[in-house]
Parts: structure tokens; sequence; C-alpha cells
């Protein structure tokens, strides 16, 4: 069977068992009961990045991890905001969707699509996110990790860390 022909059989099957959970939510009362605490907002976002991970698994695309570990990834930063209620933690969670997207690349490594490739940049945005997030974090107060002096500490530290990569990169070049 071609790629073409096992997308359209994927969604099919995905189509269907959609209909029978539908029916069988609206229809069976212990169904409905035992599912409703994961089909309420923001724990439904990390199902359905769940959901678009196996669909890729099974159309063979690795790509589509990427926007799984997005998904899934900003449905723990509302779960985390809703149990604790600290919502202007938004002003620097967002330096974590760059993270998101580096395990999802790594992830798509991992399933075979251009492996070395796919780690070494996965790896790199989930170190710049973390750098982000820490500078963010520091500066809007989310958490004192270096004090006052935190965010020029990170900025300095990712600095080093960019012109280390870069210099690295320059002489291996030169080797070959």
């Amino acid at each position: 069977m071609n790629r073409r022909g096992r997308s359209q059989l994927a969604l099919g099957v995905i189509l269907i068992l959609l209909g029978v959970w539908f029916f069988a939510d609206k229809s069976i009362p212990a169904f409905h009961a035992f599912f409703d605490k994961y089909t309420q907002w923001p724990v439904n976002m990390l199902l359905i990045g769940g959901v678009i991970f196996i669909v890729g698994l099974v159309l063979g695309q690795p790509g589509m991890s990427v926007p799984a570990a997005i998904v899934a990834g900003l449905g723990g930063i509302f779960y985390y905001q809703e149990t604790t209620g600290n919502f202007a933690s938004w002003s620097y969670m967002w330096a974590l969707i760059p993270g998101f997207i580096g395990v999802g690349t790594i992830l798509a490594g991992l399933l075979g699509d251009n492996t070395a490739h796919n780690l070494k940049h996965g790896l790199n945005m989930m170190v710049i996110s973390a750098v982000l997030f820490l500078v963010f974090s520091s500066f809007f107060g989310g958490w004192e990790l270096l004090g006052n002096y935190g965010p020029s500490i990170l900025l300095i530290l990712l600095g080093l860390w960019v012109l280390g990569s870069g210099l690295f990169r320059t002489f291996r070049n030169k080797g070959e």
C-alpha cells in the first residue's frame, strides 16, 4: 500500500473511532463520567498532543512529533497555570515553546527522520529555550535563581555557548 493509501486508511479509522467515542459519550452515562476528567480544559490539550503523535506514528510521519510536542507542551503550561492560578507566568512561560519544538525535533530524529541533524538541532532549541526561560523568569520575577544578576549571567552564558559552538563548527570544518 502506498503512502497516500495508508494515510487515507488511518484517517478513516481515526474518524470511525472518534464517531464511536462520541456515540458512547452521549449514550453511556458511565463512559461519560469516567472520561469527563480527561476531556476537561487543559488536560484535553495534552491528550490532543498524544493523539497527534500517535497519528504521526501510524502514518509513518515522524515530523508529526513536532506539532504534537507543541500542543502537549502548551497543554502542560496551561495545566500548570490552571492548577496554581499563576496566570502571570505567561510573561516568561512562552520561552518554553522553542524547547517544545526541540523535543519534537528530537523525537522525529529518534524515529528515523534525518537522525543526526534533528538530534543536533533539537538539542540546540532546547538549550536556547531553557536559557530564555531562565532569563525571562528571572527578569519578570518568576523565581530568583541568581538574584539581581540572573538575566545578565544567563545572557553571558548563552553568548559563550553560541560563540563556542560557532568556533567548534569552524575548526571542525577546517579539519575536513
